[in-house]
């Protein structure tokens, strides 16, 4: 009975906390100055190839969902875990469906899931830093889904002036205050052939890698935060 009450606690204070970050988010999107970069290559590719396979850093997942066009289906992996859920919570609010998996929990269910939804020409979009990290380091299940599929990859970043980067977290999460200047960019689109060879995937995971974190610390730069390093460790996810 204990364990019972402490999981309804714990899914109270998921459920409370989504609702704060939602509305964080929307406060200070709105009193945002955007600079919007290549905005219109995502939109144009979505319309193009009726779906994306859409990427985003953990630290830079917050702000991403405000710029989803919501009559486009989108549905997100997340973690089962503590902070995953958080996440979801914040996606549904923006009319994101969830997936719940990862490559550690229920990786074979979550595929089928991811796979069907791009089939149906429904967009999926995936942290591949996350649950696990090392931060800012790409996995290899958005290049599966690419090359299964025929779907682009794109990956989303922003920066927000005056931020302050939270160095305790595993992510290095920004947490950006209200009423600044913000820019929000997105790579090139990036297909896999669907002949490559397995050894020639990790080619493409570290290109995709590579433009993402180049982008990141452009913005960064430019705004003049500091620049976040990639994780070096994986690390210990919290039921």
């Amino acid at each position: 009975m204990c364990s019972f009450k402490k999981i309804l606690k714990s899914q109270f204070a998921t459920r409370i906390a989504s609702f704060l970050c939602y509305w964080y988010v929307r406060f200070v999107a709105l009193t945002t100055r955007w600079e919007k970069r290549d905005i219109n290559v995502f939109y144009d590719n979505l319309a193009k190839h009726k779906a994306v396979i859409f990427v985003a850093w953990h630290g830079r997942i917050a702000f991403a969902p405000y710029f989803w066009n919501r009559s486009a289906k989108l549905s997100a992996l997340v973690s089962p875990h503590r902070d995953g859920q958080l996440i979801a919570g914040l996606l549904r609010r923006f009319g994101i469906a969830n997936i719940s998996g990862s490559t550690n929990d229920h990786p074979r269910a979550a595929a089928v899931k991811l796979l069907r939804e791009l089939k149906n020409d429904a967009s999926i979009a995936i942290i591949p830093d996350g649950p696990r990290g090392p931060s800012m380091t790409m996995s290899m299940s958005p290049i599966y889904y690419a090359k299964t599929t025929g779907k682009p990859i794109i990956g989303m970043t922003y920066s927000i002036a005056k931020s302050k980067v939270l160095g305790s977290s595993w992510d290095n999460m920004l947490l950006p205050p209200p009423f600044q200047k913000g820019i929000v960019a997105v790579t090139k689109p990036f297909f896999i052939p669907k002949n490559t060879p397995k050894e020639k995937l990790d080619d493409y995971r570290a290109q995709i890698e590579e433009e993402l974190n180049r982008l990141t610390w452009q913005l960064d730069e430019e705004l003049k935060l500091p620049k976040v390093e990639k994780g070096t460790l994986p690390r210990k996810l919290r039921k």
